[in-house]
């Protein structure tokens, strides 16, 4: 017998490099990988087939495009964290048997496993759990991938109502589970990688609740989040930035600093600026709007509440409602808190007619809206329920659009700038060329659009990632993503296309030809939203923001009672120039309000005393580089006026 491969027992691979290779049928990914290196087997994680991804010891079968991934590729990590998962569900079954599992995917920070159980998992629990999983990992139990007829796994799982819905939701009349160990089976699309081996640096963080489906009228349930790498060495940076992040958490520090609060006799989700952090939050707003005025913006107001009917019109009635609040029935109509301003911002172009020699008409206002959020997902200022949106929007006609698409982006970056963020990434998200249908606008809106947003970011020089059918149904648009002090990336800015509004709306403009044309319009946000900026702020800082932002930029403290009245001659000159200073003239040791005022992370601690009443100057204190010596009052003014005026990131 012959030992070469005939035709009848062999299949085609295609690699990536487009050089074929003929294999024995029923061939898997990892014995491909093995033909090519030992060392590209043992690297590996999962398997792209035919665009698909596999378990490396899954057979092919057929002819197939193979490649395989390694930890380089971000797809095998979220494989490698979703088979971490099982690994978290298959330890709490063997430690805790009458639990009952929900869902456990990857997520961008790790993974999570949902599970019900009427006793509340402890710290103690966790520790425990953790210990098993590393038990289980030692003993390279493989993932194995077994096909169930959905009718056998409905009788199977009778006595299990979360899989007996996902079956009946998800699968076909057969679908897959894999198991870990003799003990634990799991409803799972897959891939995973083929042992538990292979998953070398993990760590279980928290646990929280959570609703079955993220449906908060459902049942409640637990959920373990954790996180895992491919190295030890990426996990201990991890858990080193998780440390700082923690340190840095904007609702710790906005009660430390006295910035802002949540009132539980008010509700959730709604924030309560207090007076430091309400200058903060001033600053902020009167620069943007003193840009809009710069920009060619006009600054206009909208009612909080509007009729129904507008949002009938605007289709969030239909397509938001969720979202929204409940409306309100009132003596004429009913009224709903507005969850958007653009409809707002239309109804004040639509009230005159425009010539095409008005346009591009840009409004802009920092409009508070309010959107009904789940109690399970509120966050401190990042995710709240009434929030105020630098909102702008920009009707113009087809030859002004890029123009304007430059002007936005460039406006986005000048405010990262300012606020002290270097670093950003882009988006560009595009449709899917009309294929789904679920798309709204004509093919040639689309390619309109998304070429004025192609050649801005390439007059602009910005790198953008490409994200094919990751478009809004209503248009294309760019997200602007800024990288905080310690890697983090928040999504900010926002310019995004809209074909819908303008038709639902009728908007109209006179065009040259002296014919009447629908304009052009565009959504713009920078900020994002005012909360969640300044929430972005205080961690970004970590509290200690620039003197140019900070609600106290200098404190006057006097050394003793008969330095006082100097003292408030000091802090008066100060407050007269528009500088933000504080007198702290408590009968307290000066050490001890120095150490209070760098609590507070007040950037200039002025000291006087008897030299200093007599000299007529301050001793300067920097809450970074410590003591920086006497200096005239004048002298200290033209200093911290400099960093003021320039928005000076350090002192």
């Amino acid at each position: 017998m012959s030992d070469s491969i005939t035709i009848s027992d062999s299949v085609t691979v295609t690699l990536p490099d487009g050089s074929q290779k003929a294999v024995p049928a029923g061939s898997r990914p990892l014995d491909i990988a093995k033909s090519i290196s030992p060392r590209l087997a043992d690297d590996a994680v999962v398997a792209r087939v035919n665009g698909q991804l596999y378990d490396l010891t899954r057979p092919l079968e057929g002819d197939a495009k193979v490649e395989i991934l390694t930890s380089k590729n971000p797809e095998a990590l979220e494989v490698y964290r979703h088979s971490t998962a099982h690994l978290l569900a298959a330890a709490v079954l063997e430690l805790f048997p009458e639990t009952k599992l929900g869902i456990g995917p990857p997520i961008d920070t790790g993974f999570y496993y949902d599970f019900q159980r009427e006793t509340p998992f402890t710290p103690e629990d966790l520790e425990k759990i953790e210990a098993r999983m590393w038990e289980l990992q030692a003993k390279g139990l493989p993932f194995e991938r077994v096909m169930t007829p959905k009718e056998v796994g409905l009788k199977k799982y009778a006595d299990d109502w979360m899989k007996c819905e996902l079956i009946q939701e998800r699968a076909g009349d057969i679908f897959s589970e894999y198991t870990l160990g003799p003990h634990f089976i799991d409803f799972c699309r897959g891939p995973h990688v083929p042992s538990t081996s292979r998953i070398k640096a993990f760590k279980l963080l928290s646990v929280a609740g959570a609703y079955w489906k993220g449906d908060e009228h459902k049942a409640k349930l637990q959920r373990i989040y954790g996180t895992a790498f491919f190295s030890k060495k990426d996990l201990d940076a991890y858990l080193e930035r998780l440390e700082e992040a923690k340190k840095r958490d904007h609702r710790k520090l906005g009660q430390e600093l006295d910035l802002f609060s949540i009132q539980e006799l008010a509700g959730p989700g709604l924030i309560f600026f207090h007076p430091k952090g309400g200058r903060v939050r001033k600053i902020i707003e009167d620069w943007m709007r003193d840009q809009y005025l710069n920009r060619g913006y006009s600054l206009v107001y909208t009612p909080h509440v509007m009729r129904r009917d507008l949002w009938k019109i605007s289709g969030h009635a239909s397509y938001y409602s969720d979202n929204m609040f409940k409306p309100m029935e009132l003596d004429d109509a009913e009224y709903q808190l507005k969850p958007m301003n653009c409809p707002g911002h239309i109804l004040i172009y639509k009230d005159k007619m425009h010539s095409y020699r008005d346009l591009p008409v840009r409004l802009g206002e920092l409009g508070t809206v309010y959107r009904y959020e789940r109690s399970g997902v509120m966050h401190g200022l990042m995710r709240v329920r009434g929030f105020t949106q630098d909102d702008a929007h920009i009707f113009c006609t087809p030859e002004q659009i890029e123009d304007e698409v430059v002007s936005c982006l460039q406006f986005a970056v000048d405010t990262l700038n300012t606020f002290g963020f270097d670093d950003y990434e882009a988006e560009l998200s595009t449709w899917d060329g009309g294929a789904s249908g679920k798309y709204d606008g004509a093919p040639e809106q689309w390619q309109l659009a998304e070429n004025a947003l192609k050649r801005a970011v390439e007059r602009l020089n910005m790198k953008v990632k490409v994200m094919p059918d990751e478009a809004a149904f209503y248009g294309p648009k760019i997200d602007v993503k800024l990288v905080d002090a310690i890697g983090r990336l928040w999504q900010l800015s926002t310019v995004q296309f809209d074909f819908t509004l303008p038709r639902r709306f009728e908007l109209e403009y006179v065009a040259e030809d002296g014919k009447k044309h629908q304009p052009l319009m565009v959504h713009r946000a920078l900020y994002g939203s005012i909360e969640r900026f300044f929430g972005i702020l205080i961690e970004h800082y970590a509290g200690a923001f620039p003197v140019w932002l900070a609600p106290v930029q200098a404190v006057v403290l006097p050394i003793t009672d008969r330095h006082v009245d100097y003292a408030k001659g000091v802090a008066g000159r100060l407050d007269a120039e528009g500088l933000r200073v504080t007198l702290d003239d408590r009968k307290e040791k000066v050490n001890l309000k120095i150490r209070e005022a760098q609590l507070q992370k007040i950037p200039y601690m002025l000291v006087v005393g008897d030299r200093e009443a007599l000299t007529g100057s301050v001793s300067v204190r920097n809450r970074k580089h410590g003591d920086q010596g006497a200096q005239q009052v004048d002298e200290f003014l033209a200093a911290i006026r400099k960093l003021i005026d320039s928005k000076a990131r350090t002192e």
